[in-house]
């Protein structure tokens, strides 16, 4: 009885899903340099990688490192099959609403991104791939919102922090 409780704990710790902390993000928010923000930045974005699945980690591994290689096919695939073998895993949906960004396949990629953001609120990757997205769609306005709230989550952001720039110049003018 004991063996059969010890090996279910054993289980349920190993299926555990990894999320940022809050105390990760508002240690991003307050961060007083860019670079201590970058480094909470690329911690979030590896407890992001932790799916709790040592399988799904291992395919979610190779779909980066095919997608790094510009194997885009082979990524998507990989991607296609961690999301079937776990949906509620954000970063999958995040890394193949990449590869549809890159491909500017809108539709799909605002499916993908709205997943994420639905599964994980403050992913400020998905929330500045929505406003990449809304570029090259020529939505400035809708852009300039996404990259905004990336922004709230990600305060120096330096793509975000240069897209609003430039965005608030052209949607809301230059000031006297």
């Amino acid at each position: 009885m004991i063996r059969v409780f010890l090996l279910a704990c054993l289980f349920l710790v190993g299926v555990a899903h990894a999320e940022p902390s809050d105390e990760m993000f508002e240690k991003l928010r307050n961060a007083p340099s860019d670079s201590e923000a970058h480094d909470v930045a690329l911690d979030i974005w590896a407890s992001w990688m932790e799916s709790g699945s040592a399988t799904v980690d291992v395919i979610m591994q190779r779909g980066v490192d095919a997608q790094t290689a510009g194997d885009i096919e082979t990524a998507r695939a990989l991607y296609d099959r961690v999301i079937l073998i776990k949906p509620d895993y954000s970063e999958a949906w995040n890394r193949r609403a990449s590869i549809f960004l890159m491909e500017e396949n809108y539709p799909e990629a605002l499916r993908d991104l709205n997943e994420v953001l639905r599964l994980e609120p403050r992913h400020f990757g998905a929330w500045s791939g929505l406003g990449m997205m809304f570029e090259g769609m020529e939505a400035p306005h809708q852009a300039l919102e996404a990259y905004r709230e990336a922004l709230v989550i990600y305060p120096r952001m330096q793509q975000a922090l240069a897209a609003e720039k430039r965005l608030a110049k052209l949607t809301e003018g230059q000031g006297l």
